[in-house]
């Protein structure tokens, strides 16, 4: 088959199916594994040259509604009659019943299932040892610095938060993402601060902006060194990447439960 992924998470979906080498085309964004890193350039995710795409002849193309304005692409991925099909995961377990749907698709539906078993059996082997946990930390994640962004409990980030023996200290909002200010962070008390600026790289997020802002260089979690740059790649795309990014966390809040275990050998590729 010939595929074309129009977002990063879709590309790292495709690429822990083993479907690597059907991709002739991706957005500008995706950047992992560094074998698609000779594939044509679709242009940014929410602007996808569909001229392009549609020269390129895919077999499928896998679209997004994982940012808002993706939904332009599938209005003209429908007019022009390419084939597609459109993944919108908000939890962890939707992102196993991805791999599983695009596998059928494909034609691999036993392996993709056995990759979601995979994924899944991770997932639990975390859970196992976050009940071991004596405390378990607040954590304010912040997507975008001004006006802040933070996800809500219907967010793959809160889930991430909990299997890392962790809490995502805006649990309480119904929302996947809240636009919110600094003083509401301020009065939250967060136990860590994890900076994971969408877009952004973590040698390009700027912590002494967030130092600047009134009464949060008086947070414990500022004074005892608890305020985190995180890789935007593994927290803010909904791919199994996730897990890469949750045993990193745990690691970092819970040393004591996570510092000895790995993540599976199918999922350490480069």
């Amino acid at each position: 088959m010939r595929i074309i992924s129009l977002c990063p998470s879709n590309t790292e979906l495709l690429t822990y199916l083993g479907l690597i080498d059907h991709l002739v085309g991706v957005d500008d964004f995706s950047d992992w594994p560094q074998q698609i890193n000779h594939l044509p350039r679709l242009g940014p995710d929410l602007s996808i040259k569909m001229d392009l795409v549609e020269k390129l002849k895919p077999d499928l193309v896998l679209a997004s509604l994982s940012v808002p304005g993706m939904e332009k692409n599938v209005i003209e991925l429908e007019k022009r009659e390419i084939p597609h099909i459109i993944l919108n995961p908000q939890s962890l377990h939707d992102i196993a019943d991805d791999l599983i749907t695009v596998g059928k698709i494909c034609g691999i539906e036993a392996q993709a299932k056995l990759r979601a078993a995979e994924y899944l059996a991770f997932i639990h082997v975390m859970k196992k040892r976050t009940s071991q946990a004596d405390t378990r930390p607040s954590l304010y994640w912040e997507w975008w610095p001004k006006p802040v962004f933070t996800p809500g409990v219907v967010n793959w980030l809160t889930e991430v938060s909990q299997i890392a023996g962790g809490r995502n200290i805006f649990d309480d909002v119904e929302l996947a993402s809240v636009q919110t200010d600094w003083d509401d962070v301020l009065q939250r008390k967060p136990d860590y601060i994890l900076l994971a600026w969408v877009g952004v790289r973590p040698d390009k997020v700027k912590p002494e902006l967030v130092l600047k802002r009134p009464g949060w260089t008086e947070l414990n979690s500022v004074k005892n060194g608890r305020l985190h740059m995180m890789e935007e790649e593994l927290y803010c795309r909904p791919s199994p990447r996730l897990l890469e990014g949750a045993l990193k966390l745990g690691k970092l809040i819970h040393p004591e439960l996570y510092n000895d275990l790995e993540l599976p050998a199918w999922r350490i590729l480069k």
